[in-house]
């Protein structure tokens, strides 16, 4: 979908946002082998969004007091030197006043302020890994998600036509780049690693830690989000009479 807005202070006013917001964040994965070359795994990530289109126009200098974030819990499944895909999860994004993203508020600061929206990860999407499964090709994923009707906060979303999203069901999409982190500061082990996904391993028991390829690591991500241009339910039952008229008019024909 291009050109729709958003108003990441729920305002009067927005961002006619041409096509994508920005991304960027880490996540944590654990991996568990379920035979000589498959796993499942789960990701819990933590992500910020600070302007839309690669345009420069960073939200919190367009918009005073609007810090965008996002949380990701989500599993699936995969093979070592080969493919992984989502089988689902939760992507829920905060409007916050303050500037807490990387703190020890909430979770990293991420899931503080305003639910804003909340979108189920659907099955499919991913990528490619590696022999320890690190994802391949400059770490492209793909991950695809839904909001239903309500799930989106009414005045934030807005689609081309003028319409809040919130009262639409909604597809979305993001693609990323991941790409394993070396070094990991104390407080992303503490706020995600530790309270974020529940591990219990070094650096959540007082040993230092450290990735271990094949069973857990840090990942930083950049990318794009974006939602499909979803027609509305109007739409849909228009093009469902036109359908059965022309069904009508061939069995006439007939």
């Amino acid at each position: 979908m291009n050109d729709w807005t958003f108003n990441p202070t729920g305002g009067a006013s927005g961002q006619v946002i041409t096509e994508h917001l920005d991304v960027n964040g880490n996540a944590f994965i654990q991996l568990t082998r379920t035979g000589a070359t498959s796993f499942s795994f789960t990701e819990h990530g933590v992500f910020n969004i600070v302007q839309a289109d690669s345009n420069g126009r960073f939200f919190p200098l367009t918009f005073p007091g609007a810090n965008i974030s996002l949380t990701l819990a989500a599993s699936g499944t995969g093979n070592f030197s080969g493919a992984f895909t989502f089988t689902g999860g939760t992507v829920l994004m905060y409007q916050n006043p303050l500037n807490q993203f990387g703190s020890v508020d909430g979770v990293y600061g991420a899931n503080r302020g305003n639910l804003i929206g909340k979108f189920t990860v659907l099955a499919g999407g991913g990528g490619k890994v590696d022999a320890t499964g690190n994802p391949t090709g400059n770490g492209n994923v793909s991950i695809f998600a839904e909001a239903a009707k309500g799930d989106l906060a009414a005045g934030y979303f807005f689609n081309p036509r003028g319409v809040d999203m919130s009262t639409l069901d909604n597809a979305a999409f993001a693609f990323t780049n991941a790409n394993p982190l070396g070094k990991m500061p104390p407080n992303l082990v503490d706020e995600v690693a530790c309270l974020f996904a529940g591990f219990k391993g070094n650096g959540c028991n007082g040993k230092a830690y450290a990735n271990a390829p094949g069973q857990y690591f840090f990942v930083s991500n950049s990318g794009q989000f974006k939602f499909a241009d979803v027609p509305e339910p109007g739409s849909v039952a228009l093009f469902g009479v036109a359908l059965l008229g022309i069904g009508a008019l061939r069995r006439r024909v007939k």
